[in-house]
């Protein structure tokens, strides 16, 4: 195994010609994907399309049927896949913690990639600063003494994005974030996720959903599956039109954009004969 330290000089992220099969069949065939720092790429599609599976091997999880995956310039399977992972932000929407620890430690616990503080561990004044710094980001200063379990679920988002930074990663992983939130909740993790970057800007982050109106207005780049295979690939407005959007879905989709946010309409239909 070779190290598992990134190689600075080179992409955050590529995928050449990957498959995933399993039981025989594909979950992805032929995707390839390069993702620059500074970069904001979108994972859009059905459920199904493949998103997922995909995210799991941009984050080091799991490995390709066939093709290369270089991880923070670490091609996987040469690699300490756990070692890798620790120098990715990875945001999982299902943290399992259940105890009512103060959001000021949970976003901590990032430090030592734990659930629970480790015993006897404390974070040095300049890690106690980022951690403050990270939760005035993403909006939950005001937040940060209290309970976790008394935090509604967008909160808890902001917060675990808060905790996936504290290793200061140059590449954030975030699988649906917005899924389950309120117009009030979502807005909120999005416009945090828009003032995170703008003060991070070599930061790269990798964003999945199938909701257009979910797409932060930072986004740079995005990446269409449809039953596993890439539609299109590229610069944002190049890719989220009303053409691809319509392929990638398998319906005609209308795509507006308005103030730097995007979205989408089925195209009305006539009414099938009774």
């Amino acid at each position: 195994m070779t190290s598992a330290e990134p190689l600075p000089d080179a992409p955050l992220l590529r995928a050449d010609a990957v498959d995933v099969v399993r039981d025989g069949r594909y979950l992805l065939r032929d995707v390839s994907l390069t993702v620059e720092a500074g970069q904001h790429w979108a994972l859009l599609g059905a459920n199904g399309a493949g998103k997922s599976t995909l995210l799991a091997l941009l984050g080091a999880v799991s490995h390709p049927t066939h093709g290369e995956v270089h991880v923070l310039g670490r091609r996987l399977g040469r690699v300490d896949i756990r070692a890798l992972r620790t120098h990715l932000g990875h945001v999982n929407p299902r943290h399992p913690l259940r105890s009512p620890l103060p959001v000021r430690t949970v976003v901590l616990t990032g430090l030592t990639n734990s659930i629970e503080p480790e015993p006897r561990w404390r974070p040095t004044a300049e890690q106690s600063a980022h951690a403050e710094h990270l939760l005035d980001t993403m909006g939950m200063a005001h937040r940060a003494d209290d309970p976790w379990t008394t935090l509604s679920q967008g909160e808890r988002g902001r917060a675990l994005i808060a905790r996936a930074l504290m290793p200061q990663p140059r590449l954030l992983l975030l699988d649906e974030p917005a899924t389950g939130l309120d117009l009030t909740a979502r807005e909120l993790l999005l416009g945090s996720l828009d003032l995170l970057r703008g003060r991070h800007p070599g930061l790269a982050t990798v964003l999945v959903t199938h909701h257009l109106e979910e797409l932060p207005e930072t986004t740079t780049h995005a990446l269409l599956l449809r039953e596993g295979g890439c539609v299109a690939a590229g610069p944002v407005e190049e890719v989220v039109t009303t053409e691809l959007i319509s392929a990638c879905f398998g319906h005609p989709i209308s795509i507006t954009r308005h103030d730097g946010r995007w979205t989408a309409r089925a195209a009305r239909t006539a009414p099938a004969e009774l």
